[in-house]
């Protein structure tokens, strides 16, 4: 099933990275932030399916803005993507309820775990 897919990262060479792979997969994207603050802006004007999230970015990281994300819609999905220690950062994740935390060139595994969540 296709999901609708917002996408925060602060390089535009890894969004369009990330848009390519999710599109190759049959996924809409609906819109692309560069930070966390851009991120919660769109997150509530757009209402996605799944936010696939940066985790350090300028203005405001992605656990800051998963964190307020959350707490405005605890049903909201967000997958991290990043190239930064998995063992280090995927607890941070974990406890806030994200879906996973994936490197960002992982895009067989991007795919699996986006395929996988089920509408409500």
């Amino acid at each position: 099933m296709s999901k609708r897919v917002l996408i925060v990262d602060d390089s535009s060479i890894m969004r369009k990275m990330v848009r390519k792979n999710l599109e190759s997969g049959g996924h809409t994207i609906l819109g692309e932030a560069k930070n966390g603050i851009e991120a919660i802006e769109l997150y509530r004007s757009l209402k996605p399916d799944v936010v696939t999230m940066d985790v350090t970015m300028r203005d405001m990281d992605g656990f800051t803005a998963a964190e307020k994300i959350l707490a405005s819609d605890p049903n909201a999905r967000i997958i991290f993507l990043s190239n930064l220690d998995k063992d280090k950062y995927s607890e941070n994740a974990a406890r806030l309820g994200a879906l996973g935390y994936i490197k960002k060139h992982n895009a067989k595994e991007m795919l699996a775990l986006i395929e996988s969540i089920l509408i409500k």
